[in-house]
This record gives C-alpha cells, sequence and structure tokens, in this order.
C-alpha cells in the first residue's frame, strides 16, 4: 500500500491487521480522481483500518483529517502511518463506533467536507450512518459523502443526501453524494 498522489506521493503506508481490508490503490486514485480537488478541506475517515483514505486527502490538500475505528490493532497500524508521516499536528484519532464518533463530533461543532464511509463489506450500519451524516451539521453543505461497498451489495442513502457517481471495480463500488 502506498499514497497514490500529493505531497506524500508513492510513500509506503504499514499493512493492515490481519482481517482488514484496506481500499485498494486503483479504488483509492478513481475515488480521488472522481472527487477533483480537496484543497482545503477537512475529513472524516470512518472505519478507517489504516487510514490510506484520510491520508491520501491530506496528501492531496486536505487541511485536517479525524480517523475513527473501533479495532486497537488498526488503530496502532493507523498511528504508526499518521506518524511516519508526520501528520499528528494535521489528525485526530478516535477509538470509537461510527455513530458515537458522528454524535460526539456534533457535540464538539466540528463541520466535515469530505466523508469516507468503508465499513466492513456486509455491514448493517451504512443506511444509518449516511442517514445521521444528512440529519446532522457534521456533514458541511455541499459536503462529500463517499461509501465503499461490495459490488452486490446496494448502498442506501437518505434523501438529504445526492447521488453524484457511483462506480464499480472489480470487487468493490464507490459511491459519493452529497448534502443537499
Amino acid at each position: 500500500m502506498r499514497v497514490i498522489a500529493g505531497e506524500f506521493r508513492s510513500r509506503r503506508l504499514c499493512r493492515p491487521p490481519p482481517g482488514v481490508r484496506p481500499t485498494s490503490d486503483r479504488v483509492r486514485e478513481a475515488l480521488f480522481d472522481s472527487l477533483g480537488a480537496v484543497d482545503g478541506a477537512k475529513a472524516l475517515d470512518l472505519y478507517a483500518g489504516t487510514g490510506s483514505l484520510g491520508i491520501e486527502a491530506l496528501s492531496r490538500g486536505a487541511i485536517a483529517a479525524v480517523f475513527v475505528d473501533t479495532s486497537r490493532r488498526s488503530v496502532g497500524v493507523l498511528q504508526q502511518n499518521l506518524s511516519s508521516l508526520d501528520l499528528s499536528e494535521r489528525t485526530r484519532v478516535m477509538v470509537l463506533d461510527a455513530r458515537a464518533a458522528l454524535r460526539r463530533l456534533e457535540e464538539e461543532g466540528e463541520r466535515f467536507d469530505l466523508v469516507f464511509l468503508d465499513p466492513p463489506y456486509g455491514s448493517v450500519e451504512t443506511g444509518a450512518v449516511t442517514t445521521a451524516l444528512a440529519e446532522t451539521p457534521v456533514l458541511a453543505p455541499g459536503g462529500q459523502v463517499v461509501v465503499e461497498s461490495a459490488t452486490r451489495e446496494t448502498v442506501a442513502w437518505d434523501s438529504g443526501l445526492d447521488l453524484r457517481f457511483e462506480r464499480c471495480y472489480g470487487e468493490t463500488r464507490i459511491t459519493r453524494f452529497e448534502k443537499s
């Protein structure tokens, strides 16, 4: 695994712990090509794993990122990646489930322009988390939500999010929404 483009281009990231499915380089490249410029964005990486999506956003110009995961092993790898790239000043790591993290971030008045949602394939939480993002001010107006899922899955979303992009890359589906 490596960073695809930007400030940290070609830098290697630590391998994920067993059982964690990282976003492939090919899918990450296609995802960011679909997003366009992320300069100045504030990113939220839910189900962060190794942090490859949030780190890619930071490498491409995002000003800050919050990473959320429940697995202490994944968080350990994530923190190694952030440390090796000297990103501790621009990042925050939360060891919480996605919905609890959204509630806390809302209480703290946080707002994000870009949210990555990459739960384990087959997760039943995707619909609830996209609904929470549509209903709370954590996702800024015009903010983007990128959902990574298995090709065979249908991504449910709230009507407060407009579908902007959907493509399949092998076994992976990328769906991008924008908050109306």
